[in-house]
């Protein structure tokens, strides 16, 4: 797999990121390299991570908790308090080996400490990999509310190495999946069809399916890299799913979602909105429905959460003028940004999602 340009860095891929970073980093003369994980990167992928890098550097290691509850301005001044007591400054890197999280907090931290220091991401979940260390959107969660406060600054590179891909459990490969099949959805019809055929891919066919996930991602942010335009194409899902993933983490009763179970659900959602919207055929939308419920379970919805999910949709960042906007599908493969809808389409989206 060739290295991907995007912006002003470069997307590596296993062996050929390793040779990258070592050379960048035996370049460039950082004061400090500090390594940013959380308690399951540092047991299961820091040892690995640190194998590969061949260069004598003055590493330190910061940990947090896991979790999207963790992500939050509490936890960023934590880690801005480590940087100052382990002597970081402006010539320092962060290096964020982990999940979502970690890319999305790792870069805001580095982007505002010293008004802003290097850093490159390791992604270690799928998710990460073809999404969060991707485009440079860096930011925490206000309360239970996503990503609320934030900057876009891009990393130095992003270094892809599919072999942490083996310590992860089967929902988070899930919650990886959800994304992946949103890009064949939002601009690629024939990647969109490998997922109704999942079952006949192979560990090297992950790997085709994941450069190519990435290649579609990066397509997109080339064209609107501060998010003005086609780039809010990749919010297809996450109008309700981000709704539905703020409840649940809030609301005591529910157990917590991942971001790809959450945004599988919204993808279905809004698929059912597009429907009502005459953009995609039944046929499209029963496909659509039929292969997300194949990979995830059904969310149980109560009569009771709709209304409080839906009150929700008024904060997602997409909204001007305190109008809701939806990305909606134009068919496979195409978007309709900047959509309004009737509130009784979301509402029979629930209704129909849990029939």
């Amino acid at each position: 797999m060739e290295n991907i340009q995007a912006s002003d860095y470069y997307i590596y891929f296993n062996h050929l990121g390793y040779q990258f970073l070592n050379q960048f980093l035996e370049e460039n003369n950082y004061s400090k390299h500090f390594i940013l994980v959380d308690t399951n990167t540092n047991e299961n992928c820091l040892a690995h991570f640190l194998s590969q890098i061949s260069a004598e550097l003055n590493m330190e290691i910061i940990e947090i908790e896991p979790g999207e509850e963790f992500k939050t301005i509490e936890t960023c001044v934590q880690l801005w308090n480590s940087l100052t007591e382990l002597g970081g400054d402006r010539k320092s890197i962060v290096l964020n080996l982990g999940g979502g999280v970690i890319s999305d907090i790792g870069g805001f931290i580095a982007s505002t400490f010293k008004r802003g220091i290097d850093f490159i991401n390791i992604p270690t979940t799928l998710l990460a990999m073809v999404d969060a260390s991707i485009g440079g959107k860096n930011g925490v969660d206000l309360d239970h509310l996503k990503n609320q406060i934030g900057v876009i600054n891009n990393p130095k590179a992003v270094v892809i190495d599919t072999s942490f891909l083996e310590t992860l459990p089967q929902n988070q490969m899930r919650s990886g999946l959800a994304e992946m099949m949103k890009h064949g959805l939002i601009y690629d019809k024939l990647y969109w069809e490998k997922f109704t055929q999942l079952n006949q891919q192979n560990a090297e066919d992950l790997d085709t399916l994941i450069y190519e996930s990435v290649l579609i991602k990066n397509a997109i942010v080339l064209q609107d890299p501060t998010e003005n335009g086609i780039r809010k194409a990749l919010n297809f899902g996450h109008t309700l799913g981000h709704a539905i993933e703020s409840y649940f983490l809030e609301n005591i009763k529910k157990t917590t979602l991942l971001h790809g179970e959450a945004i599988a659900v919204g993808m279905i959602l809004e698929s059912y909105i597009s429907l009502q919207k005459e953009l995609i055929q039944k046929e499209d939308y029963l496909q659509i429905k039929k292969t997300i419920l194949s990979l995830f379970d059904k969310v149980i919805f109560d009569e009771t959460d709709i209304q409080p999910i839906v009150d929700l949709l008024i904060h997602d960042k997409k909204n001007e003028y305190g109008t809701v906007q939806f990305v909606l599908l134009n068919g496979i493969g195409t978007i309709k940004i900047n959509q309004n809808t009737e509130k009784e389409w979301i509402i029979g989206s629930f209704e129909d999602y849990k029939r």
